[in-house]
């Protein structure tokens, strides 16, 4: 197929790598492997290691790669994923191993910086390319979970109280003007009345001026 590439040995020695299309070969004297040459994804399971301050993370990786050499790919070592496997392993646990817990919660996306460039370094001469190595999941013990997440509550609810607390202000500040208001202008006390008054189903307690004496 157009993806792939088939290498072919000839009495046990590399003859030549295939093309797509038609080729002659001795079938008593030569074998051909096929390599898909197209991306792959490798996922390197979740994994318990360090921070810098000895808190327990666990850590996945997901790991997009093609070949590059189908040659080198199925000579140069007796299991190359395996190899690629194990490079993302250890460059994952040296990226972790190099923060604190802290930064890690603060900026996630700090531990995939740098992990593409210290895999490859462990995989010369195996053939393959590196598009990408990511952190895929992120997990955090049960104790540390539950304290983030309270911690996260008690934040928002901090928030919620201030808020409730600004509008309290306003309120108060609102009522302090409209009682200077009304000592400064008492008329607008028996304007209010009379707006108060003319609101359907409205009540109005009307009580007498103590100044005043019946005669």
């Amino acid at each position: 197929m157009d993806w792939e590439r088939r290498v072919q040995f000839t009495d046990g020695r590399f003859e030549k790598v295939l093309e797509p299309g038609r080729h002659r070969y001795s079938r008593h004297r030569s074998r051909l492997l096929t390599v898909d040459m197209r991306q792959r994804s490798t996922v390197v399971q979740g994994q318990e290691l360090l921070t810098a301050d000895g808190i327990t993370l666990k850590v996945s990786v997901l790991v997009l790669w093609r070949v590059t050499d189908p040659r080198a790919f199925l000579t140069a070592s007796t299991g190359a994923e395996y190899d690629l496997y194990t490079a993302a392993q250890l460059a994952i646990r040296d990226a972790v191993a190099a923060v604190a817990f802290d930064d890690v919660l603060a900026d996630r996306g700090r531990l995939s910086t740098g992990l593409a460039e210290a895999t490859a370094a462990h995989l010369d001469g195996i053939g393959v390319e590196l598009a990408s190595v990511t952190v895929k999941d992120l997990m955090l013990p049960g104790e540390l979970r539950r304290a983030a997440t309270e911690t996260l509550l008690a934040r928002e609810r901090g928030k919620a109280e201030v808020e409730v607390a600004r509008a309290e202000a306003a309120s108060l500040r609102t009522l302090a003007n409209a009682a200077r208001l009304l000592q400064d202008h008492p008329a607008l006390l028996q304007l209010r009345t009379i707006q108060a008054a003319a609101t359907p189903g409205a009540t109005v307690v009307l009580t007498p001026d103590p100044r005043y004496v019946p005669r």
